[in-house]
């Protein structure tokens, strides 16, 4: 729609939506021009429907009817529609009423609300999501309560209604059931509304990676070029259900093998999934005839996209506004394909070269196919298999959030891979990690960390080393390169998680065994000493270690190192079998092998086979607790629980719940996967303690969710109030970022229980002396000029001043010394009690989202970089930590006899921001510096908070697909 002959039209009103059974549909206001829509659309919605929403027989709209329902002042009388193709399946309106349940207008805050849903498009779930926009629509016109009659036998409105999760009042008036929604978010509501999310979003890949039929768009009769490979790969994989081949100008009844046809439409049975494989300029005309046929999904393998320049931009965004016409989903374009080796299905719609990968338990993600094919390729390598590939290109669609939705409950996953180079929707991305990092490992490595000039994957505006911890505060096992990614991969995979940093190192060298002990040391482990067997052990030499260490209470995880033997060797495949054997005999710790120059070892160990039963590897094992080190006596940090205890966050409610208990079969030794009976094996010491110390710190953080901690409720903020002086600020012509004006930001953070000491302006001698009796003696002046604020080692602050000729000498000294007022503009402020000087801030990183940093103010924060930093929101114990996570943290806690800070204060005022920063995508950063904190209380001295509209893609509102 466009917005020419409706200056008032609400564009942003306008998304996509993935709907329960994973299709999509367009939701979007209803105009004057949608009159001959909302016809057909009638015509089609059955006597049972219309009697429902009319409450009588109602076979026809009239004149009346169509203008009432196509115009709207979208303010009292919004109106809007769910279409497929360009047209209605289902609409939404509502009227707003006043007490007496007439027409209305504001400040009237309740409306009626109706819905009629295509009985064709019953059951997917669009009443469900027009409900959430309506809903949000509603709230933006200042709409708090929805009032609905249905009647008893509506049974499947009725459901819409109470299923929601919106505090509610129910009724039973004049033969039709009452309903009254109060349309505050609550937390209920948001767990359905993301429950709904997942369930929806997973189901759309689903269809994507287990087809019933495939279409290969593009097959040359030559047999060369990109379709013809991607149709072998599936021909040659044995995928299970039916398989055709698409090209114009085909003149047999077979390519490659494989039934030809001419065009989509000639094939005359139902297709899935196809993959289109022609040039740039012929995909729309590729996906018009999979879109009419009724096709679910596309891969685009075509190239000349977003990856070729703005003009190639422009044509990947007509492509996905094309593919989500028809209610389908798009991987790429520019992609390398899908792979799904379930045994039901073995779908290799990708370019890997031969030999396929074997089924296993790992997820992949690339956006690179050249990254693809180095790590199919290492997996394959090492003798590990896939569960599920994806390698999205451009990931115009279907992006990392949604596989994440889908590896989240997908049995057959136990870990996920993901080679990223851009995270779309940072919100969201690090809360589906966490969510799928509670039950199975994410493990990320994330390209374009130094982005060269000119190349279209953006940089970040904070630190790398930054970005990796805020990661990992997610879950993430965050890694740096595709090497890495597979090292971790392998052990998570086919070995149990460490219920400590306790490591024991055996092996047959001892200079290896040294090597091993010092990289555990570098990565924060804490290794036994090694146990030399010397190059004389035999492979029941190591069974007997082995065992023995696996066996000990006193380690968590088991390093074996190896080196070739002198003289007369011993075979490769009995030493695998001797430490496949401890390790069937003493199940429930992980073991890693390094070997030198044995790599008939590694072979063995890749390829064996057996019957080991170890826990799961995503499940924590119990054994005797790892001593810990004690917390700092300065900086006392929140009790962690005890290692060893297997422990899995509940999932919101509605949600599917995993299966994470002891009786669950290692992922390795299911049958039918790669890797069964498994011990991981590296060519050097470093690389196996790197993957041994991940898998340390992804255990503790699983444990760490037995007491997450909580998002504080404060009865004093005012978000609403915050809401409406954001759009108000906002409601400009300008698309840029503001910096708001003092008044506006101390009355903003005041809103969220943030109090801002006001200053008052000194423009000169006199202003300062009446700015001072009018705050109180003692009182402090400093200058605000840019170039001189939070710089008081430049002298433009004077503290403690405490009579007026006191101040009217330090205000000459400051003139004299540093400019004219005009330049410096000084002001005057009250003195607060001394305490220690930090800093409050929050941005919005392209990356991790929104961020919480804290830091003491000065030389500790600007010069040395000692800042900590979380994700937002923040929980009671994030806060605890942030606190003491710096180098400097000892100051707070009363370091060399000095008396301790309020912390509690400190802790409220970064709960209270993280709120506000949360609540509010628009608020995009905010300065507190300096906030100096007392023995009791403290105060925010100055506050600098920079707004902008929102992103058009947040992870509050609605459910909603990125939009082009």
């Amino acid at each position: 729609m466009t917005t020419e002959s409706d200056p008032s039209y609400p564009a942003h009103w306008e998304a996509d939506v993935v709907l329960r059974d994973g299709g999509t549909a367009r939701i979007r206001p209803i105009t004057a021009e949608d009159a001959g829509r909302l016809v057909s659309f009638y015509e089609q919605v059955s006597d049972e429907s219309k009697y429902y929403r009319f409450f009588a027989p109602y076979p026809r709209l009239s004149d009346r009817d169509v203008h009432r329902f196509t115009h709207h002042d979208h303010v009292d009388r919004v109106g809007l529609a769910a279409t497929i193709g360009g047209e209605f399946i289902a609409t939404v309106r509502f009227d707003r009423i006043g007490p007496d349940g007439r027409p209305a207008s504001a400040p009237a805050d309740e409306a009626e609300v109706a819905f009629l849903v295509q009985d064709a498009h019953q059951g997917r779930g669009v009443a469900s999501a027009l409900l959430e926009h309506i809903g949000a629509v509603a709230r933006e016109r200042g709409i708090r309560r929805f009032a609905a009659e249905v009647l008893p036998a509506n049974s499947k409105m009725i459901k819409v209604f109470t299923d929601v999760g919106y505090q509610q009042k129910r009724s039973f008036e004049d033969g039709a059931v009452r309903l009254t929604l109060d349309l505050e978010p609550t937390a209920e509501s948001l767990a359905v509304q993301r429950a709904r999310e997942q369930r929806a979003e997973a189901r759309s890949v689903q269809r994507l990676l287990a087809p019933g039929s495939v279409a290969v768009i593009g097959v040359s009769r030559s047999g060369g070029g990109v379709g013809a490979a991607a149709l072998r790969n599936l021909r040659d994989t044995g995928f299970h259900g039916h398989l055709y081949a698409v090209n114009e100008a085909a003149s047999a009844d077979l390519l490659d093998g494989v039934r030809a046809f001419r065009t989509v439409a000639d094939i005359g049975a139902p297709v899935d999934l196809a993959v289109v494989a022609v040039p740039a300029d012929r995909v729309p005309d590729a996906v018009r005839a999979c879109g009419e046929h009724g096709v679910q999904g596309l891969v685009v393998l075509s190239a000349g996209y977003g990856e070729s320049g703005p003009a190639g931009l422009q044509r990947q965004r007509e492509l996905v506004r094309q593919v989500r016409s028809y209610g389908m989903r798009l991987i790429g374009p520019n992609a390398f394909g899908v792979i799904n080796t379930a045994a039901d299905v073995e779908l290799n719609a990708s370019l890997a070269p031969t030999p396929a990968s074997a089924r296993g338990r790992i997820g992949l993600f690339t956006q690179s196919g050249a990254i693809g094919i180095a790590l199919l390729s290492g997996l394959l390598r090492r003798g590990e298999g896939l569960s599920s590939f994806v390698s999205a290109g451009n990931r115009a669609d279907v992006s990392g959030n949604d596989i994440l939705q889908y590896w989240y409950d997908d049995d057959s996953t136990d870990v996920a891979l993901m080679y990223l180079e851009t995270l779309g929707n940072p919100r969201k991305f690090t809360r589906l990690a966490r969510r799928t990092a509670a039950v199975k490992p994410v493990v990320v490595a994330r390209g374009g960390r130094h982005t060269p000039a000119g190349h279209v994957v953006p940089g970040t505006r904070l630190p790398e080393s930054t970005v990796s911890e805020l990661l990992r505060q997610a879950g993430v096992i965050r890694v740096d390169t595709v090497t890495e990614l597979v090292d971790v991969g392998l052990l998570l995979a086919g070995q149990p998680l460490p219920a400590g940093p306790r490591v024991a190192i055996l092996g047959n060298s001892e200079s290896l065994g040294v090597l091993t002990y010092d990289a555990c040391l570098t990565r924060g482990l804490r290794p036994l000493p090694p146990l030399d067997l010397t190059t004389a052990a035999t492979p029941q030499d190591f069974r007997t270690a082995l065992a023995d260490a696996l066996a000990s209470p006193d380690c968590d995880a088991v390093v074996v190192t190896a080196i070739p033997w002198v003289g007369e060797n011993a075979p490769a495949d009995d030493l695998a079998s001797a430490l496949r054997d401890a390790v069937a005999e003493h199940p429930g710790k992980p073991v890693a092998v390094v070997h030198v120059e044995l790599g008939a070892l590694a072979e063995a160990l890749s390829t064996a086979a057996g019957t080991v039963a170890p826990r799961p590897a995503n499940a924590i094992t119990p054994t005797a607790p790892a001593a810990t080190t004690p917390p700092s006596p300065t900086a006392p940090a929140p009790t962690s629980p005890v290692a060893g205890i297997p422990l899995t966050p509940p999932p919101p409610p509605g949600a599917p719940r995993q299966a994470d208990t002891p009786a669950t079969a290692h992922p390795a030794t299911r049958p039918g996967t790669a890797g069964e009976g498994r011990i991981p094996a590296y060519p050097a010491a470093e690389r196996a303690v790197r993957a041994v110390a991940e898998a340390v710190r992804y255990a503790q953080w699983r444990r760490s969710l037995a007491d997450a901690g909580q998002v504080p409720e404060y009865e004093d903020i005012d978000e609403a109030g915050a809401a409406t002086q954001l759009a108000a600020l906002l409601a400009g012509p300008a698309d840029s970022a503001i910096t708001l004006d003092e008044a506006d930001a101390i009355t903003l953070l005041a809103r969220y229980g943030i109090r801002v000491l006001p200053t008052l302006p000194a423009p000169d001698a006199g202003a300062a002396v009446r700015a001072a009796r009018t705050l109180g003696y003692p009182v402090a002046l400093k200058t605000t000029a840019p170039h001189l604020r939070h710089r008081a080692d430049l002298g433009g602050v004077r503290l403690a001043l405490t009579a007026e000729a006191e101040l009217r000498r330090a205000y000459d000294e400051l003139t004299e010394a540093l400019g004219k007022p005009a330049e410096l503009l000084p002001v005057v402020q009250a003195m607060v009690p001394r305490g220690v000087d930090t800093v409050v801030r929050s941005v919005i990183d392209p990356t991790a989202g929104a961020v919480l940093s804290f830091g003491l103010a000065g030389v500790p924060s600007e010069l040395l970089g000692d800042t900590a930093h979380r994700l937002v929101p923040a929980t009671d114990r994030d806060a605890a930590a942030l606190l003491r996570s710096i180098r400097a943290a000892p100051l707070l806690f009363g370091w060399r006899g000095s008396d301790p800070v309020d912390t509690p204060a400190l802790e409220e005022l970064l709960l209270r921001l993280s709120r506000l920063v949360h609540d509010h995508p628009e608020v995009i950063g905010v300065s507190l510096e300096p906030v100096v904190v007392a023995t009791e209380g403290l105060s925010v001295l100055s506050a600098t908070v920079r707004v902008a509209r929102p992103p058009v893609r947040t992870d509050l509102g609605p459910r909603t697909l990125p939009s082009y």
